[in-house]
């Protein structure tokens, strides 16, 4: 079977690919010399770095070079960060770089100032996102070693300050390999992402202090988007005071200590009490000087409301003698209408036809009952009724003489 014969951008695909799909090529660490530097017009970078026994072309980009420009210089000791790769077009190897830092720094150093520029081009870090701690929170959550002084820590800070809060702990490894992955899966399971309502009040990561090396897990990208990611805010407290990782700069709070983080996460009992104490008595104050002040105002607008009404006491008196006027009136009205009718009572029974019975004389009614004033009014055989003082009789008339 004949060889098959393949064309150059075949071969150098493939490398492409291989070069692509090695991992180990794809996360570099080099240091070197600085040499055959270019800056082209475009922004990107051009040199090689090299040592003693070797070279290999690099390329900056623009979009990966901001702010790192200066730290370039021909002749310049680097250690610089990329990625392998090739360009076709000339068929040769060239790093892809996107991060340099002056030799000397170490590279342990020199990763948590890439991944530092990193995460800080993206915004994660950005002052403006930073979310405030509630108040008075409820329900605390705690991402560290279930074993750890830490824990302790925070626990007994906790009890003395905020007996009330509710502590939940997650626990997680806090060093080694399998530290980030397990710190990361931690922080997302007591505090799901987009759902705050499952989740504590507020958040701590902590671990206790040791070397760089022991905290490296907090500056890994797996718990870096993972506290970003966090819906509660989230209080970092790595290591010691003068330690600085990564999560605690994405963090929106960080603490010196793991005990510091408890006196940040929660208020004191007792400073509350103060508060509210303090509270009472002020609003106590406020309401007296109201009550004070509105009884002022009701004097004024009484005194006022006087000086406007007509003379109040003349006035009684006005009405007081109307009304003896008025019982005089009355009164002499009343007598007199008493002395009328007396004198019409008696005026009355003197005409009255009874009272000339009771000098003996006597009634004569006709057959109609009406009396009978002249002889000549009665016929014979007519019934007539004499009435006297103390009864009556009937009597006929016989004849007319």
């Amino acid at each position: 079977m004949p060889p098959e014969v393949r064309s150059v951008g075949q071969i150098v695909r493939y490398l492409r690919d291989l070069l692509d799909h090695d991992r180990q090529l794809a996360d570099l660490w080099i240091s070197g010399e600085v040499s055959n530097l270019t800056h082209a017009r475009s922004g990107h970078i051009y040199f090689t770095i090299k040592d003693d026994n070797a070279q290999l072309r690099c390329a900056f980009f623009r979009n990966q070079n901001i702010g790192q420009q200066d730290r370039i210089e021909g002749g310049a000791s680097l250690i610089v960060h990329g990625k392998v790769g090739i360009f076709e077009q000339r068929g040769e190897l060239q790093l892809i770089v996107d991060f340099v830092q002056p030799a000397g720094v170490g590279a342990l150093q020199a990763e948590f100032e890439r991944r530092r520029a990193m995460f800080e081009a993206e915004g994660l870090f950005a002052l403006e996102r930073k979310r405030p701690l509630p108040r008075f929170p409820e329900r605390i959550g705690v991402v560290t070693s279930a074993d750890g002084a830490a824990l302790h820590d925070v626990s007994t800070v906790l009890g003395r300050r905020w007996p009330r809060a509710q502590i939940l702990v997650q626990p997680t490894l806090v060093q080694g390999d399998a530290a980030a992955a397990s710190v990361a899966a931690a922080i997302r399971q007591i505090a799901p992402p987009g759902n705050p309502e499952q989740s504590p009040d507020l958040l701590i990561v902590t671990r206790g202090g040791g070397a760089a090396e022991d905290l490296w897990a907090f500056n890994d990208e797996l718990v870096i988007r993972a506290i970003f990611g966090c819906p509660v805010p989230v209080i970092s407290a790595i290591g010691h005071e003068t330690d600085t990782t990564l999560a605690d700069l994405v963090a929106d709070v960080r603490a010196p200590t793991p005990s510091a983080a408890a006196e940040i996460a929660a208020p004191d009992r007792l400073e509350v009490q103060q508060q509210l104490r303090r509270l009472e008595l002020r609003q106590h104050m406020s309401l007296s000087q109201l009550v004070a002040r509105s009884r002022e105002q009701v004097s004024r607008d009484s005194s006022r409301l006087e000086r406007s009404l007509p003379d109040t006491a003349a006035l009684r008196r006005s009405v007081g003698t109307h009304a003896d006027s008025m019982r005089h009136t009355a009164t002499v009205a009343t007598a007199t209408s008493r002395d009328a009718i007396t004198s019409l009572a008696s005026r009355l029974r003197t005409l009255s036809p009874l009272a000339t019975l009771e000098r003996g004389y006597a009634l004569v009614a006709g057959p109609d009952g009406q009396p009978v004033a002249r002889a000549a009014d009665v016929s014979t055989g007519d019934t007539l009724e004499l009435r006297w003082r103390d009864g009556s009789r009937q009597a006929r008339v016989e004849s007319d003489s």
